[in-house]
């Protein structure tokens, strides 16, 4: 289960860069979004895909599973969101100031 999740993990970061090194602000808020899904993933697969009972006192369970990555993973998706949206307004403000999305003609590049 952990190569399959290795693998999509590789693949959403690809995913991610590719939308990341386009010239649409919104792909790259895209990209940015899946980069950071990538990366919760990536988490939860470090913290190990097993089963087991909750960590408390008193259960007779021999296995139990680890919180931590359960509470990051809860704060990066909350900061996650909050950057997209974020981003997302910024995007759309420059696009009503500005009249485009493309950052080449952000940037005052009109060698096309």
């Amino acid at each position: 289960m952990e190569t399959l999740m290795s693998i999509l993990v590789g693949v959403l970061f690809a995913i991610g860069l590719y939308l990341i090194l386009t010239k649409s602000l919104l792909r790259i808020i895209l990209g940015t979004s899946i980069v950071g899904h990538a990366v919760n993933l990536l988490i939860m697969t470090m913290g190990g895909l097993k089963k087991g009972g909750p960590p408390l006192l008193g259960l007779k369970n021999q296995t139990f599973t680890d919180p931590l990555p359960q509470a990051l993973l809860l704060t990066a998706i909350v900061i996650n969101f909050a950057i997209t949206a974020l981003f997302i307004v910024l995007c759309y403000r420059a696009y009503i100031v500005l009249g485009t999305d493309d950052t080449e003609q952000l940037r005052g590049n009109e060698h096309e």
